[in-house]
């Protein structure tokens, strides 16, 4: 069932997604060689326990794998979503995917940003900088009228034309009270197909996309994705109300921009 939310309530949203914009902008004033990823961890769920906020991925179940032990989902290289953070030092050229999730005055916040740690490839850099751009495109299509086809053909379609592979098996959803709701929001589609979107409609859109093949492999942990091939994936997602002519994004990279300057994707 589709929850469209009242302005109350996206404000609300709003206020929980701007508490994960300001976490993952604490992490990138941390991120550097050297670092671990249980360490962006710990100062991840302090930070959001110190703004009165639970961090929802903790414990969050599943039954291949158990609950999710950590705060934030840290994805490094290869790795496409759900990476369990870890003590091995991250390196020089390295990329890792923070995906982060709050619960502030009972609603979800969810956002996710793929950092550079120091000096990374141009061919990566590029990945990322288009896995980005997809998703404004995304965003751009998630306006009252259209329908969620429209959405996941304008990530697909700009992806795929530089080459790129969409990864298919983990898709965007619907976010408010619980962190998924319907509907599902896929990276891929066809114009004029899917739900058709309302206003009040709030989605968390996430396009995951890979420098090789799409196709991916279930680490044994029943949490990990990585890309089959072992090159590498990048994730970036916001949270959005769904708008008339325009989308709100409720999310931020703002935050993050602002400590990275000129070093921001």
């Amino acid at each position: 069932m589709i929850f469209l939310k009242t302005d109350d309530e996206i404000e609300l949203l709003r206020q929980s997604n701007q508490l994960v914009g300001k976490t993952l902008a604490e992490i990138a004033k941390i991120i550097k060689p050297g670092i671990t990823t249980l360490e962006l961890d710990k100062v991840a769920e302090e930070f959001i326990r110190d703004n009165g906020a639970i961090p929802t991925f903790k414990g969050f179940p599943n039954p291949y794998g158990g609950p999710f032990p950590n705060s934030i989902c840290t994805s490094v290289n290869d790795q496409v979503v759900h990476g369990i953070p870890n003590n091995i030092p991250l390196k020089d050229g390295d990329i890792v995917s923070v995906d982060c999730g709050t619960l502030l005055n009972g609603f979800c916040g969810d956002s996710a940003y793929t950092f550079c740690v120091g000096e990374v490839a141009p061919e990566v850099v590029k990945l990322l900088k288009t896995t980005k751009e997809s998703l404004y495109l995304g965003i751009e299509n998630a306006v009252h009228g259209k329908r969620i086809g429209d959405i996941g053909y304008a990530i697909q379609s700009y992806c795929e034309s530089n080459s790129y592979g969409v990864v298919r098996e983990f898709i965007g959803h619907g976010i408010g009270k619980d962190m998924h709701e319907d509907p599902q929001v896929p990276n891929y589609g066809k114009r004029g197909y899917g739900t058709q979107l309302k206003k009040g409609m709030c989605i968390a859109i996430e396009p995951m996309i890979t420098l090789g093949d799409r196709q991916i492999v279930m680490e044994r942990d029943g949490w990990s994705v990585r890309t089959r091939d072992r090159k590498c994936a990048a994730h970036f997602e916001h949270t959005v109300a769904i708008g008339v002519g325009k989308a709100t994004i409720l999310s931020s990279f703002e935050f993050i921009e602002q400590v990275l300057g000129d070093k921001a994707i």
